[in-house]
């Protein structure tokens, strides 16, 4: 039987991974984002995770980008590539893979296959998905319909290791289902696969990838808070200890985006539902969520040591993405350090030449076009996102943006000349 694919979700994972498929394959894009639709039909993609040409490209290959749910009913391949956020509490919200899920089981069809690549906590596919498909469709789980799960394993703004060039792991609800899962990415992943022997285990490895780098970059930033209590430079104590061939060089730094900032979450819920407290797990969040409000405190602080008013001064924020080189603002924790600013009523600008014009329409924040240089304006200037242009700025540079001392936060370790950097 030919393989029709749909991937439903048409973000920073799921187009790449639609546009590698149109290769071989006839792909149809789902999502339920009309404006999202239009500017892909007409080969824009806002993430930049693809260029025009490879947009274009996309619909050359036949690739249908829809919105209509009677455009994928023909599909026999059902891959979700929904985001799987939390909720205030910092509780998995389930929302749009439920939803996504009800959509697919109304339409699956016998021997269709529905493959998940949202990050989860173990159990979500089979335990969450798998009676909402059976609910809907009327098919029974592994006799008349199947499931896999490959978790993605994209990096946003990252043009190097991109899609195809990722290894993937790969899983399904039987032997016959997981090889021929794996057979289906392995025709468009050239970097290889990893079979995984069952789901959950293929869901726990990609929980546990995001959770292990949050607990490093936690220690990280705690050290950087212990050796600026000692006036000692963190960066100089990572290179010295860098010379150790198996010392991890991580830099500290604040930890948002979908994915790090949030994945650990996941398997923090699934530990305590089981009675188990992950002690660890969510120190290393508490810490890092902690960086946003230290670094505006940093701020406020030298400008009380400077005698400079607090009430109405301006502030300058270089980059408002939660990575470099990349326009994502999700779960960006410079939001949470404009929000401290705000608490003291200081005027904050953002300058992030990074985010698309109509993200800077609908987010609340005061953003300015140009890099104000001879402005002698900012009272402080936090460089909180390591943008390439911002690697350029200079000195001389700063002190034409401000207003008498110049104070500049060096979050990112790019600064020459810093007040005082992480």
């Amino acid at each position: 039987m030919k393989n029709r694919i749909c991937v439903i979700g048409l973000g920073y994972v799921g187009l790449p991974l639609a546009h590698a498929f149109s290769e071989k394959y006839e792909v149809v894009g789902f999502d339920i984002n009309k404006p999202r639709i239009d500017e892909l039909n007409s080969g824009f993609d806002r993430t930049l995770e693809l260029t025009e040409n490879q947009v274009k490209e996309s619909l050359k290959n036949g690739m249908k980008f829809t919105l209509d749910v009677e455009d994928i009913k023909d599909c026999n391949i059902y891959i979700v590539t929904v985001p799987t956020p939390i909720d205030d509490n910092n509780e998995p919200d389930l929302t749009p893979i439920v939803k996504s899920t009800e959509t697919v089981g109304k339409i699956k069809k016998k021997d269709d296959i529905v493959i998940y690549e949202s990050t989860v906590y173990p159990g979500v596919t089979e335990e969450v998905c798998v009676p909402i498909l059976e609910k809907f469709s009327g098919l029974k789980f592994n006799e008349t319909f199947f499931c896999g799960y490959s978790p993605e394993r994209i990096n946003p703004g990252d043009k190097e290791h991109t899609v195809t060039k990722i290894l993937k792991i790969t899983a399904g609800s039987t032997p016959e289902i997981a090889i021929k899962v794996d057979n289906l990415y392995k025709s468009i992943i050239t970097a290889g696969t990893h079979l995984a022997p069952t789901i959950k285990v293929a869901e726990a490895a990609k929980v546990i990838e995001n959770t292990q780098r949050d607990v490093n970059i936690a220690l990280i930033n705690e050290l950087a808070m212990i050796f600026d209590l000692m006036n000692i430079n963190t960066h100089d104590v990572i290179e010295a200890a860098g010379t150790k061939w198996n010392f991890i060089k991580l830099k500290p730094g604040l930890v948002g985006g979908h994915c790090i900032g949030v994945d650990p979450y996941y398997l923090t819920h699934k530990a305590q539902s089981l009675g188990y407290m992950p002690n660890l797990i969510l120190g290393a969040r508490q810490i890092n969520n902690s960086m946003s409000k230290l670094i505006a405190d940093k701020a406020i602080k030298k400008m009380v040591k400077f005698d400079k008013k607090l009430k109405n001064a301006n502030i300058l924020l270089l980059g408002v993405t939660f990575k470099e080189n990349c326009p994502d603002m999700r779960n960006s924790k410079v939001m949470d350090i404009i929000k401290e600013l705000k608490e003291y009523e200081c005027n904050v600008e953002v300058y992030d030449y990074w985010v698309d014009r109509s993200d800077k329409e609908t987010k609340h924040l005061n953003f300015i076009d140009e890099l104000p240089l001879n402005s002698k304006k900012y009272d402080s200037i936090i460089v909180a996102v390591g943008h390439d242009k911002f690697k350029e700025i200079s000195t001389e540079d700063y002190i034409s943006m401000s207003n008498g001392e110049s104070i500049i936060i060096d979050v990112k370790g790019i600064v020459e000349k810093p007040t005082w950097r992480l």
